[in-house]
């Protein structure tokens, strides 16, 4: 009996608490983000130029690009259909309880689980989409939404987009017929496009069944000691998406592969060995690799230093981003303008969308609108990601970082760097293509737990 009333009070708890973070975190403060017209913007290895011969400053959500000629008008909206298209992770509430707690929403906890889940998803878009995808509907999101959503709100657009996708949505992907003003050859290739589309944000649904979705993700955190509404750093969520896409059971992901350096430090033949490693499929063909990097870009505040290498990764094609923040929140960084770094942001909570139905509601899944943040705000606590194709792709982005970790840092030793051989030859625990069948060995663990208290809270 007592063990039954501890689980309603902690039930009740819970549920107060949802109460109050899907308040917090139903609204967004209306706040407009500038860019300017002499400095170029780089997205995720993309340079885009809005100069003109007037001077001031551009709003991101296009409220001032009327005044822009046509040629910077084109490159503008360039930006906004590429940024729109990235896909978008954020708070949800409603979504199904999640395994050994009453929570039903990650409001207030699960930012940085978000911010790499986005960074795996853009991954994942270079896998089988390719950097120069976008999605056609992008410039149909309306950004004015962005900046007063509400749950309540999202609520009603996901109902009257639900009603009309039948007639919206079908055709676009059974036929080359569409309704509406906009018309457009629905040809193999984007039929193809789009049924990869959605089956990548299905991955990050979030209910038990999703890959990787939060459900799974807390389920891998156990094995380092993390339990659902507990705090997440940049280094442990590492971790977590290489367990996550490691033990993906769906055929179309097992060409895909994750490595976490260790200590900052990236070991050629154990990424080689990972590409190499024998495919459930049975082709021949080497797996892609995600590198993720975790890195303190300086003591208890980021040194200002790093500025011109964080620049210069975010400049990279093949860089799919960093999972980073400011001191007690996560932001998902994806470029950068001048010293102002480009980002996406968790902290919008919204309801619950069932991505197992046929044709669900994508618009949620797309930011309408960027955010811009000093870099000197930065909290030095960050993971960096980098997707390579092919083994000759990871040794050229090994060759091309390494010199830019050379020319960039005024220290002794560079922020991270690439090794030839394998960790057990430098006497470090064996690769983890040979663990056993425990998900996170020994090592591992208490890499995690080391992790876990240096890094920052994050909210």
């Amino acid at each position: 009996m007592e063990a039954t009333g501890t689980d309603e009070v902690e039930k009740i708890k819970s549920k107060f608490m949802s109460a109050w973070h899907n308040m917090k975190y139903s609204w967004v403060l209306k706040t407009k983000t500038y860019f300017s017209r002499n400095s170029p913007v780089f997205l995720l290895g993309k340079c885009y130029h809005f100069k003109t011969d007037e001077s001031g400053e551009l709003s991101a959500d296009g409220s001032h690009f009327d005044k822009i000629n046509t040629e910077i008008s084109g490159n503008v909206e360039e930006f906004r259909k590429d940024f729109i298209s990235r896909i978008w992770l954020t708070y949800r509430e409603e979504f199904p309880q999640i395994k050994g707690s009453a929570l039903t929403t990650d409001c207030g906890w699960g930012c940085t689980l978000r911010t790499g889940q986005m960074l795996l998803a853009q991954g994942l878009m270079l896998h089988f989409l390719g950097r120069a995808w976008v999605w056609p509907d992008a410039l149909d999101v309306d950004s004015s939404d962005s900046e007063s959503w509400t749950a309540h709100t999202v609520k009603k657009l996901t109902a009257s987009f639900e009603a009309s996708l039948t007639a919206e949505r079908e055709p676009k992907i059974l036929s080359n017929h569409h309704q509406g003003s906009v018309k457009r050859n629905c040809d193999d290739n984007e039929m193809r496009n789009e049924v990869y589309h959605r089956k990548i944000i299905s991955w990050f649904g979030d209910s038990p069944l999703a890959a990787f979705g939060l459900h799974q993700l807390i389920e891998y955190g156990k094995k380092s000691g993390k339990i659902a509404g507990d705090w997440y750093g940049p280094a442990v969520v590492a971790h977590i998406l290489r367990k996550a896409v490691e033990e993906a059971r769906d055929p179309e992901l097992q060409g895909v592969t994750v490595y976490v350096a260790q200590d900052c430090t990236v070991y050629s033949s154990d990424v080689i060995d990972r590409q190499c490693s024998f495919m459930d499929s049975g082709k021949a063909d080497t797996k892609a690799v995600i590198i993720l990097v975790p890195v303190r870009l300086g003591g208890e505040r980021t040194n200002m230093d790093y500025l011109e290498f964080v620049k210069g990764i975010l400049s990279l094609e093949y860089c799919v981003g960093i999972i980073g923040g400011k001191p007690k929140q996560s932001y998902y960084f994806a470029g950068f303008q001048d010293d102002s770094l480009i980002y996406m942001d968790p902290h919008y909570c919204q309801s619950f969308v069932d991505v197992s139905i046929k044709d669900f509601p994508l618009e949620s899944f797309h930011c309408p609108s960027p955010k811009k943040m000093s870099f000197k705000k930065m909290d030095p606590s960050c993971t960096i990601g980098f997707y390579c194709r092919t083994v000759q792709d990871f040794e050229k982005a090994s060759e091309e970082i390494t010199k830019m970790l050379k020319s960039s840092s005024k220290e002794k030793y560079p922020l991270f760097t690439f090794v030839k051989g394998h960790s057990r030859d430098y006497d470090f625990a064996s690769s983890p293509l040979h663990e056993e069948n425990d998900l996170f060995s020994e090592d591992e663990k208490k890499r995690l737990k080391r992790f876990s208290t240096e890094e920052f809270v994050l909210l």
